[in-house]
């Protein structure tokens, strides 16, 4: 299977929903026997997912995606490694390597415990804290879940008796900031626009959320 890079001007396309290209690589015995690069369709995300597929892509190498890209890659057996940033070629050899697991490749905002906070999803990783601000269980009612399996289905992640907050600031609610993961401009996230719909003033990059 090859493994798909996102890419732009030679690194990791910080925004997988806007990049236009990938680099294939096809990895045996811990060489590349084969590279090529390949472009996207940039008119409807199912298009970008579909033609992954036709390209024979087992893995996904990417910047920030969407929650609703990310599923629909996922629907067609793919796995996504997301907020991964720096330069293409060094990453190629980090994924080699099997070195992409540190933060030493992380988009900004997503070193640390933010980066930690990965969960299992149908076979492949998620950043909920992230690109979402859910957490991954059950609730019902009005208390404050603490994790694991609830009762029933509740507005928010977490288990328990919520829609209080899970997991901590980054998980859920209107705190937290929007950052650029191409210059690291910072920007209070507003409440009821996702970060991931706005444009960095200095650069013009999707944001992400921290």
């Amino acid at each position: 299977m090859n493994t798909a890079f996102s890419c732009w001007n030679n690194r990791i396309a910080p925004v997988f929903d806007n990049a236009r290209q990938v680099l294939l690589v096809r990895v045996d015995s811990g060489r590349i026997i084969g590279e090529e690069q390949q472009v996207l369709p940039g008119d409807l995300p199912v298009q970008k997912a579909l033609r992954l597929a036709e390209l024979g892509v087992g893995t996904l190498v990417c910047g920030a995606i969407s929650r609703p890209l990310h599923g629909m890659v996922i629907a067609y057996g793919i796995r996504v490694i997301p907020f991964v940033a720096g330069d293409l070629r060094e990453v190629v050899q980090a994924w080699i390597r099997g070195g992409l697991k540190g933060d030493a490749f992380a988009m900004p905002g997503c070193s640390g415990r933010g980066r930690g906070r990965f969960r299992q999803m149908n076979g492949t990783t998620w950043e909920d804290s992230i690109m979402d601000g859910r957490g991954g269980g059950r609730g019902q009612g009005g208390g404050r879940g603490q994790g694991g399996a609830g009762q029933g289905v509740g507005r928010t992640g977490g288990a328990g008796q919520g829609p209080g907050r899970m997991g901590g600031r980054k998980m859920a609610g209107p705190t937290g900031e929007c950052v650029c993961p191409q210059c690291g401009h910072r920007e209070p996230h507003q409440r009821g626009m996702p970060c991931i719909e706005r444009q960095c003033p200095e650069c013009g990059t999707t944001m992400t959320r921290e």
